[in-house]
């Protein structure tokens, strides 16, 4: 029997009862036998909190820009819902019996949840009560502890892979371990968050294929554990593969969840080197890992998507596949302009040396694999394309994947699950 955290909060009854309760609310709030409050007060409310929504939303789109896209119409219909309902249950404040007022306080916290879940529904970001009560519980293992040097390692005979010559140890745990850890380098990055399948805990230990992963912007690295679901599709494939799983990274290039220095070595941060340089080395040094750049993947998330196609082209010698969720086709703060200006001083060629669709049209990379998922309905769909044939023209083996979603973390989350066992099979974990 399915339990009610398992239950969906992006899709079916949930999301309806949210909306249906958020709009009985705002109705009783708004109903008031007072004529003074039909002339006078509810219209004054209803025009200053539109006035509001409105004005903040220009700040955030055309002042402040934190993103390059527009905030999605959605967000700001909720948000002057929201504070249309807190306003009108202030205003009942003064006048009506100490219950009715209560009421009010309570309509408005109703119509605020209602917003919260149709915003999470939106963007997906947690599929369930479960995953928005782990937020707030503490499941990691420290990396010392889920990480020790190994006393020895599985040897593989040329010509041979992994899965070959795997042999399941009895007592090998039936979950693998999630750690967060500070990898150090020349960019000021939060902790990173990493999956250590079960086999990582056996004696002779497997060199394990890598998966680098980033979010979107904004986002953080454990957003792929909270939105993603992560670990549960891992775990579930090490079940099905005598624990055999890929090691995956979840990293930080952004540095601060609003900033975006586009996965560039510029001004706005040394971005590309840490994710290029430091990120690897730090995992070789402290992972027992397949180094082979076959056995190396890096991968993202919308804003994570975009940094992913720059690495497969700025560090092939690294990452020797690599997989992209409903990227853009460039680099962006906004337009080429302002983000040629930002980031390079205004110097047009400087940032053409190393935009990854620039480089694709000028140079090849047959040794090169990936994956593009594009969402049906997201307002990228257009620049996915671009991006993938991009790749094909320059000789890479890429695939691209249509999701019946939009720009959201279904898009992540299902996908996902479609790049393990590609990466697997190509990474030598299955036969």
């Amino acid at each position: 029997m399915l339990s009610p955290l398992d239950l969906s909060l992006v899709n079916g009854p949930i999301p309806i009862a949210a909306t249906v309760a958020a709009a009985v609310a705002l109705t009783c709030l708004a109903i008031r036998k007072n004529r003074t409050w039909w002339t006078r007060v509810l219209p004054i409310v209803v025009l200053t909190c539109a006035v509001v929504v409105t004005g903040l939303t220009y700040v955030v789109d055309r002042v402040w820009k934190p993103w390059p896209e527009p905030l999605p119409v959605i967000l700001t219909v909720w948000a002057g819902a929201a504070l249309v309902a807190l306003a009108l249950a202030v205003a009942r404040l003064r006048a009506g019996r100490w219950y009715v007022r209560v009421l009010g306080m309570v309509l408005a916290l109703g119509v605020t949840a209602s917003a919260m879940v149709a915003t999470n529904a939106h963007f997906s970001q947690y599929p369930t009560m479960r995953a928005v009560l782990d937020v707030f519980s503490n499941k990691q293992v420290d990396l010392n502890q889920a990480a020790p040097p190994p006393s020895s390692v599985v040897e593989e005979p040329a010509g041979k892979k992994l899965a070959d010559v795997w042999k399941k140890p009895k007592d090998l745990p039936d979950k693998g371990t999630v750690s967060e850890t500070v990898i150090p380098g020349g960019f000021p990055a939060r902790p990173a968050w990493i999956y250590l399948p079960p086999a990582y805990a056996a004696t002779p230990r497997p060199k394990l294929p890598v998966i680098v992963l980033m979010a979107g912007q904004p986002g953080n690295p454990r957003d792929w554990f909270d939105g993603g679901r992560i670990h549960d599709n891992l775990d579930t494939f090490a079940r099905e593969h005598d624990g055999l799983a890929p090691i995956v990274v979840a990293v930080d290039q952004l540095g601060t969840p609003m900033a975006n220095p586009l996965c560039f070595d510029s001004v706005l941060g040394q971005s590309e080197s840490y994710l290029a340089r430091d990120v690897p080395a730090w995992i070789k040094q402290r992972l027992t890992v397949d180094e082979r750049r076959e056995a190396w993947t890096i991968a993202g998330f919308s804003q994570g998507g975009t940094c992913a196609i720059q690495l497969a082209v700025r560090a092939p010698d690294v990452y020797g596949n690599f997989a992209a969720f409903a990227p853009q086709n460039e680099p962006s703060l906004g337009t080429r302009q302002e983000t040629v200006k930002a980031a390079f001083g205004g110097d047009e060629a400087a940032f053409v040396r190393v935009n990854p669709m620039d480089i694709l049209a000028r140079q090849r990379f047959p040794q090169s694999a990936g994956i593009i998922f594009e969402g049906r309905d997201d307002s990228y769909r257009n620049a996915v394309h671009e991006v993938f044939e991009a790749c094909r023209k320059a000789g890479m083996d890429v695939l691209w994947k249509e999701l019946p979603y939009g720009h959201d973390w279904k898009v992540a989350r299902e996908g996902f699950s479609g790049l393990v066992p590609w990466f697997a099979g190509r990474a030598g974990l299955v036969r």
